[in-house]
């Protein structure tokens, strides 16, 4: 079964294939909140993505990257994080429910589900619901995987140059002019001659 918050508010439970079909999960909010949690570096957020042109609502540094580095894929037409949970029973007869951090749709209509890996190493814990989480996603032609944090040189490079893509940092006057690549002076320069 799969659980979600439909666009109105309201929770919804589901068979998972009809929610991978059917629903929209990038217009869902988040399944579980946030929590903020004191002494912490890093707290929930929002990431502006060059992608949608919308807000991201993040619940962590480690989700807020994943995020990036969908919102940097061209294949990626839209994200959200924590938008479904999906329960299942286990074997000694226990119920188990898990949320994985983010989702994405491609632009071929497929879908990702992915959980981050805090520090890269994946908790036993992990694991098997990892197992679990990809068998759902293949049963529905969707895709599953578990993220390790980028190299920390690589993580910094990314959000410096993300930071690059919203529209605040466009030139008109290069995109009017047809001087991409060109520094404003360079283009008028050439129009001129």
């Amino acid at each position: 079964m799969a659980r979600f918050v439909d666009p109105a508010g309201g929770e919804r439970l589901m068979h998972w294939r009809d929610v991978a079909q059917g629903v929209a999960l990038e217009d869902c909010g988040p399944v579980r909140p946030f929590p903020l949690r004191p002494g912490r570096r890093f707290a929930p957020g929002w990431w502006w993505s060059a992608t949608t042109g919308l807000l991201v609502h993040y619940g962590s540094g480690v989700m807020r990257t994943q995020v990036m580095l969908l919102d940097r894929d061209s294949s990626v037409m839209t994200m959200a994080c924590r938008p479904v949970e999906l329960s299942w029973r286990e074997s000694d007869g226990t119920v188990v429910s898990h949320a994985p951090h983010l989702m994405a749709r491609f632009s071929d209509g497929g879908g990702l589900l992915l959980d981050c890996a805090g520090r890269g190493e994946i908790s036993p814990r992990l694991a098997h619901r990892a197992d679990v989480m990809a068998a759902a996603a293949r049963a529905v032609g969707w895709q599953y995987r578990v993220a390790s944090p980028p190299e920390p040189v690589v993580a910094a490079n990314l959000g410096w140059l993300a930071g690059y893509r919203h529209p605040r940092h466009r030139d008109a006057t290069l995109m009017e002019g047809g001087g991409a690549g060109l520094c404003p002076s360079s283009a008028a320069d050439r129009r001129s001659a």
